[in-house]
């Protein structure tokens, strides 16, 4: 396995073998209609749930190439995507990197890419974790990072952004409407230092006003809105999306799955006007959204949407 974990080369599956059961992943596989032998690249290969899949489908002389920000979940890919014993030796070589994929332009030389797949949000890896502070389901630090080993931290931003801009990112990326109220909450309480405290800030202001609001907690919009500011995820899947078509050859699919409005509203204007402008052909008129029997098995796939498009 070659591993190129360089600092400038360039939400997800959950429990189940391996602590990790990828969504939607017989339909990004069908989409994905991989080639045996050719070249793709897992965007965010997290635990390597999609890419197993991938690579058993690819073999020699296949190449599967994974990115992500998470270090920890690098290494979990690492082992995940080891080749399978001898004689089974019909295994794809596998390059994995340390970076996000807004870079993909500058990382790839144009046309070579069979296939793209992105598998955006956060994972259970990091979900599960209460010391990465993603969740405020039970106690930690307010970090949020995806990339521990760099970057601004979500309690730095709670601390040192001024209330207006606070308001503002709460209410672009969370699409809260309550975002100065919060914001006005969070400036009158600092320091905060961990999620269970910006838990109970938050929901102490932004108290649920009908019977529908009760059913998320209120923190969820202000964790999100942090979550995305921190990790920079529209700017860098804007990106992405932008690279695309130089990167895939003709014939070559782009599938994306998001887990939010303004991820699949990104993603759906790209491919719009990406196959108005001739660059693709869609293969999903309507995104793709997980069966009954799937979010069954894995609650957090209900709010999966997955589109595909074809490079002409």
């Amino acid at each position: 396995m070659d591993e190129g974990f360089g600092q400038n080369t360039p939400e997800r599956g959950h429990g189940g073998k391996h602590g990790h059961v990828p969504v939607l992943l017989k339909e990004a596989i069908d989409f994905l209609a991989i080639r045996r032998g050719g070249t793709y690249i897992d965007a965010t290969v997290g635990l390597g749930g999609h890419s197993y899949e991938i690579a058993k489908r690819l073999g020699a002389p296949g190449h599967l190439i994974g990115l992500d920000k998470d270090p920890a979940a690098l290494e979990s890919a690492r082992v995940r995507l080891q080749p399978p014993p001898e004689p089974l030796t019909d295994w794809p070589k596998v390059t994995l990197r340390h970076g996000s994929f807004a870079g993909l332009a500058n990382d790839q030389r144009p046309t070579t890419i069979d296939g793209l797949l992105a598998d955006l949000g956060v994972s259970s890896l990091q979900l599960d974790d209460a010391g990465r502070g993603f969740s405020f389901q039970a106690e930690g630090p307010l970090d949020m990072r995806m990339n521990t080993l760099s970057g601004e931290t979500a309690e730095q931003v709670v601390n040192q952004v001024d209330e207006v801009t606070l308001a503002n990112l709460i209410y672009e990326f969370g699409e809260e409407r309550r975002s100065r109220r919060i914001a006005r909450a969070i400036v009158r309480s600092r320091p905060i230092r961990t999620t269970a405290q910006l838990a109970d800030i938050v929901s102490a202001a932004a108290r649920p006003m009908n019977q529908a609001e009760r059913r998320i907690h209120p923190a969820t919009r202000t964790f999100q809105a942090l979550r995305i500011f921190v990790n920079r995820e529209l700017d860098d899947l804007r990106d992405l999306l932008k690279a695309a078509p130089q990167v895939l050859k003709p014939g070559g699919r782009l599938v994306i799955i998001s887990f939010h409005s303004l991820e699949d509203r990104i993603v759906k204007d790209a491919l719009r006007d990406g196959a108005k402008q001739g660059h693709y052909q869609m293969l999903t008129k309507k995104p793709v959204t997980a069966s009954e029997e799937e979010i069954d098995r894995n609650p957090r796939s209900r709010s999966a949407k997955l589109r595909a498009a074809e490079k002409v």
